[in-house]
Parts: C-alpha cells; structure tokens; sequence
C-alpha cells in the first residue's frame, strides 16, 4: 500500500536540528575569555533570546558598555553579529572559529566536533 503525503499528520516524528551551547563550548569560551584579557575582552554571558529561546553569547570588550558582539547556533553554523550595529559578520563551521573571528586567541582544534 503505497502512502501519500496526506497521509502524514502534521505533529510528525522529525524534530527540527537546533544546536545549542554546551558544557564544553562554555569551557572553550572561558578559556578564550581569560586568555583575551589583555586584547580587550571583558566579558561572556551565555543566555536565551526572548524570540527564539534559543541560547546565544553575548560578548564585552574594554571599549564598550554594551555586548559588542553576539554569537549563536543557526542550523549546524555559529552566526556572529555585531551586536552594536546588528550587522552580520558571518557564518562558521564551529564556534571557535567564530570567536576567533572576534579575538585570535587561542589555537583552533580546542574543541572535539559536536
């Protein structure tokens, strides 16, 4: 018997990918914080946004009162954003590419693959 698309119920078996931050993303983070220091990293906070509940860095630098910089999960990608000017700076693989993109602080390859 063959099956036809309306067959299918809308609440179906297939839940959507949505990465979050894990415990050693957060342990790779604190490391490039602390190692950041002197290049003007301040501060990291890994929180929810209020639209999506999805879990999101902040990040400080010396310069600025505000999050300078926001980092999230889009997919299997990390998006980084100028968080001041809600600019899109890119899309990477792994998240410490993208911190690196903020502040090259510390070898790539610090993190086993999700």
């Amino acid at each position: 018997m063959a099956m036809h698309c309306s067959d299918f119920r809308s609440g179906s078996n297939v839940i959507p990918l949505r990465m979050s931050v894990l415990p050693r993303h957060r342990e790779y983070l604190m490391r490039w914080l602390d190692a950041g220091t002197r290049m003007g990293l301040c501060d990291a906070d890994v929180c929810r946004d209020e639209d999506t509940a999805a879990e999101q860095i902040l990040v400080w630098v010396r310069e600025n009162a505000d999050p300078a910089y926001l980092v999230r999960p889009e997919g299997m990608r990390w998006v980084l954003t100028d968080h001041l000017r809600d600019h899109r700076l890119g899309t990477f693989e792994n998240l410490e590419s993208a911190l690196q993109a903020i502040r090259p602080v510390l070898p790539l390859g610090a993190i086993a693959a999700a």
